[in-house]
């Protein structure tokens, strides 16, 4: 049986580390739960070390790109999955993102989640990593910024090094087409929390949008000189 590794980035998660963690190791397959506390400075990393194999703690807050690239240096497991620390109970819903790597239908599965309960924001960050996967691969991405993802281990040390911060996912759907692996999207009832129509929500936004815009940037410069150079 191929061992599954579970990666989980968090940030001030002391309100949702512990049922999140607990959905995990109660109702999916996990072998080995990795948690990088990037710099918390509430409880997170204590109430993580009652359920992960491996707590990880940064001094500061480096962002979930950094964080990523660090905790994945340490799996043992055939398979990643990368969760985020807010889906509490509906992290139990794994399952159903790790079948399609397990079987062999894909090398990396993304999850569709649900439509968000409330809209929030104009969509710009989603719409610029779509138009940005879609021009610089032709994959039509439905959920390019989804952080939830289960993927062969050989395609990290193949990948070898992660985009940092939030233009983390929308790097790794670029690479991993580049690279010639299959990608595929798979519907998955997570929930998590989601940013409001307030001043921190559209702050949240628009750093991630120009992350985003940045990362984009970053992978057509790295195409350009791939054709250069071939």
């Amino acid at each position: 049986m191929k061992k599954v590794s579970v990666v989980i980035p968090a940030y001030n998660e002391e309100a949702s580390i512990s049922s999140t963690l607990q959905a995990i190791r109660e109702r999916t397959l996990c072998h080995e739960l990795i948690v990088i506390d990037d710099g918390s400075v509430d409880d997170t990393a204590s109430l993580a070390r009652k359920w992960a194999d491996l707590v990880i703690t940064a001094p500061k807050n480096r962002g979930k790109g950094a964080a990523l690239q660090e905790g994945w240096q340490y799996v043992r497991g055939d398979i990643v999955m990368l969760l985020d620390s807010d889906l509490r109970e509906s992290a139990a819903e794994a399952e159903h993102l790790l079948a399609p790597v397990i079987e062999g239908a894909c090398d990396m599965a993304v999850a569709v989640l649900p439509p968000p309960r409330k809209k929030a924001g104009m969509g710009l960050a989603k719409g610029l990593a779509h138009h940005g996967i879609r021009i610089l691969t032709g994959f039509e991405a439905r959920a390019p910024l989804s952080g939830q993802r289960a993927f062969r281990r050989d395609l990290l040390q193949q990948l070898g090094k992660l985009d940092r911060g939030f233009g983390v996912e929308v790097g790794l759907t670029v690479d991993a087409i580049r690279a010639g692996y299959r990608v595929l999207e798979v519907p998955v009832p997570f929930f998590h929390r989601e940013t409001g129509n307030d001043w921190s929500g559209y702050c949240h936004r628009g750093k991630e949008f120009v992350a985003i815009g940045r990362t984009l940037c970053h992978k057509w410069w790295e195409g350009q000189k791939w054709r250069q150079n071939g």
